[in-house]
């Protein structure tokens, strides 16, 4: 009978600008290979309240809409109660509840076991300083 095993790997991001989408599948395939479970799951988790993971195509034109799609739920304003505690953050807030705060993938053979279009992405509302990410593998490992 195979092993069971679990891994896990902390990213940290810093992006360029405070609302930033940034491309995470490469990072998580590459973790999952170090891993060694071959069949299992891949949890992936923002460690910030003011950021998010999702799953969609990685299309530039798709990525456009999703943020102007955010603004119009969650627009930048300064009348959010939570700017009174001297945050300027609350839309941060907000939009990362509009996405998924984490999603988990499964491993087959080893690999990521992902759609045609699937792509792993991480949204920064709240950027410009250094942001974990964790990436838990759960499952077999090879015989």
């Amino acid at each position: 009978m195979a092993g069971m095993k679990a891994h896990t790997e902390y990213m940290t991001l810093t992006t360029k600008k405070r609302y930033e989408m940034v491309h995470l599948t490469p990072q998580v395939e590459a973790i999952v290979k170090r891993s060694g479970v071959v069949d299992g799951l891949c949890f992936v988790s923002p460690m910030h309240i003011t950021a998010a993971i999702y799953v969609n195509d990685h299309e530039d034109g798709l990525i456009e809409d999703i943020s102007t799609w955010l603004e119009k739920l969650a627009p930048s304003w300064p009348g959010y109660k939570h700017h009174r505690t001297g945050e300027d953050n609350a839309d941060a807030h907000l939009k990362a509840l509009l996405l998924h705060h984490e999603t988990t993938l499964p491993v087959t053979d080893g690999r990521l076991d992902l759609g045609t279009w699937q792509r792993i992405f991480y949204a920064e509302f709240d950027g410009q300083r250094a942001k974990r990410v964790i990436v838990k593998v759960l499952g077999v490992m090879a015989e």
